[in-house]
């Protein structure tokens, strides 16, 4: 089943174009798959490449199939690699948080000369001098914050949760720039080669009339409509050339490798059979949503980091000094060892506390607004790209249908014209027509495409381990896994976080509700295919009309 033609059909074969429009499955691609909720994968199609790093590292290949283009990407695009290190360094935040639970030790040593002038009786003064070296070790263990160091891990988790769900956006970002490029360039293929049809035909019909003109069969006007065609004819070949170029820049660009003979892409099964299903789907699993709910969890864990600034703080603390029994010699040392329960309790801060509190609640509800925002600009992209979808899925009948009379007609007027029932200019505009209507199905074809990557990628469906089977996937999972417990002092930890979080308890634990109004409003599809009784089919003329005209004089 094809969805996109390797090279453009041929503007002067109208059997062959008919035969092939018919297998063109614009309408195919309609069908619902039978997987619910997520999209079937591609053809399955292992990568050549290694996971991240071999395959940076390996010469600029010629790609040739979309499951090439979307594993190079997936594990060397530099974004999406990029954006993987940086949640890598957002992990690092839950084993720093845990770490506040461990004891401090601090060792301190100086080494100071003194001297000291101080008068003792009126006129006489002692001056003592000397060097001594003292050492220091302080031992400070946390106990309790009330909630300090609680919230501040739960604030490390959602930064996390949130930083994943930005590392999903630039995937899914990643791979609709892929996939746009690859059926751009077939498609500005399909259209330079449309153009070149188009001159080649334009450039036979200036030669045959300026064989006419020489034997007065048409007139100088005639031959100058169609040699103003093929001037114009050539402009549209080099813009059409001049579109490939920037398509196949972007191809490299996307995927890191240049683009050969392209093969047909596979079907982009979008797996939901209606907008609503759309709707819901987007509404669990669309990142853009996902990453304003964990961002309000970040600003929520924020409020009880500033109320909790208004507890005491319980710690033990130790010290053991070694030093001199004077500061102006260190032959005689003494040994000072201290051990005490030190309770912290702010009392007065002229309002800093409080401020603080209503600065994180502001923010928070600023969040949570955001959140709604979320849910509707979602709503709009899955909304527009279901009615791009179906626009042009349905335009391509008629496209198709169009494509097929306009060869037709074009076929009988030439052979019309040279009958004398036709003038130059009506062939030269039904060329114009036919190029124009092939050039749209071209784009069409291509909308559809792209409107189908679109959806998935507003859902949160636009990852390529869903659409190649068999791609292995990266673990988001696998280095917070390693990290998180490196901050952790064995039993100590646990016990501590468990009883600074009773205080707290989990405040990123649940999802907040939609405060949106039109929360619950859903637009309906603008699209309705219209329904066309099939045409009669146009009969071509196989011999003239009528009879040939007299040369004109």
């Amino acid at each position: 089943m094809t969805v996109f033609r390797g090279t453009a059909l041929n503007l002067g074969a109208g059997l062959t174009m008919l035969a092939l429009l018919g297998s063109a499955s614009g309408v195919a691609m309609a069908q619902v798959p039978t997987a619910a909720g997520m999209p079937q994968p591609l053809e399955p199609q292992l990568p050549r490449e290694t996971p991240e790093g071999t395959i940076a590292a390996n010469a600029t290949p010629t790609l040739t199939t979309l499951q090439d283009a979307i594993a190079r990407a997936y594990w060397s695009n530099p974004t999406l690699v990029a954006e993987r290190s940086t949640l890598k360094s957002v992990d690092t935040l839950y084993p720093l948080a845990r770490s506040n639970y461990g004891p401090q030790v601090t060792l301190q040593g100086s080494h100071q000369f003194t001297r000291t002038r101080a008068e003792i009786f009126p006129g006489l003064y002692n001056r003592p001098e000397g060097f001594s070296s003292t050492a220091q070790i302080i031992f400070s263990q946390p106990v309790t914050s009330f909630g300090r160091r609680a919230s501040a891990e739960q604030n490390a988790l959602a930064q996390v949760a949130l930083e994943r769900e930005q590392l999903r956006l630039v995937e899914a970002s990643t791979m609709f720039g892929v996939i746009s490029a690859y059926v751009s360039v077939i498609r500005d293929r399909n259209i330079v080669e449309l153009a070149r049809q188009n001159l080649s035909l334009l450039e036979r019909q200036f030669s045959d009339g300026q064989k006419r003109f020489a034997v007065r069969d048409i007139t100088s006007s005639d031959l100058q409509q169609v040699q103003t065609r093929v001037e114009f004819g050539r402009a549209q070949l080099l813009n059409a050339q001049g579109q490939l170029g920037s398509s196949q820049s972007l191809f490299l660009q996307a995927t890191g490798g240049l683009p050969g003979a392209l093969t047909t892409p596979p079907e982009l099964a979008l797996g939901v059979p209606s907008l609503d299903a759309a709707y819901a789907m987007a509404e669990n699993g669309s990142p853009i949503i996902r990453g304003a709910q964990s961002r309000e969890k970040v600003s929520r864990a924020q409020i009880a980091q500033a109320q909790a600034e208004r507890n005491p703080n319980i710690s033990l603390e130790s010290s053991g000094t070694y030093g001199p029994t004077n500061i102006y010699q260190n032959q005689l040392r003494t040994t000072d060892l201290r051990s005490s329960v030190v309770v912290t309790m702010p009392l007065i801060d002229s309002g800093t506390r409080r401020l603080s509190i209503e600065r994180a609640r502001q923010q928070n509800d600023a969040d949570w607004r955001l959140v709604d925002a979320a849910l509707r600009e979602t709503r709009q992209s899955v909304a527009e790209a279901w009615d791009a979808h179906r626009a042009a899925l349905a335009s391509l009948i008629h496209l198709r249908d169009a494509s097929a009379a306009a060869q037709a007609a074009y076929d009988g007027a030439v052979i019309q014209e040279r009958a004398g029932d036709r003038t130059t200019l009506d062939v030269l505009d039904l060329a114009r027509d036919l190029l124009n209507i092939r050039t749209s199905y071209a784009t069409a074809e291509a909308s559809e495409y792209i409107a189908r990557a679109r959806l998935l990628s507003a859902m949160g469906n636009l990852e390529a381990p869903k659409l190649i089977s068999g791609l292995p996937a990266y673990d988001v999972n696998a280095n917070f896994d390693r990290v998180k417990r490196k901050g952790d002092i064995p039993l100590l930890t646990p016990i501590l976080s468990g009883l600074d979080g009773l205080t707290t308890g989990n405040v990123i634990g649940r999802e907040r509700p939609v405060r949106d109004p039109s929360g619950a409003f859903r637009v309906e599809s603008a699209v309705t295919p219209l329904e066309v009784p099939p045409a009669p089919p146009v009969q071509v003329p196989s011999t003239p009309t009528a009879p040939a005209k007299p040369p004109r004089r």
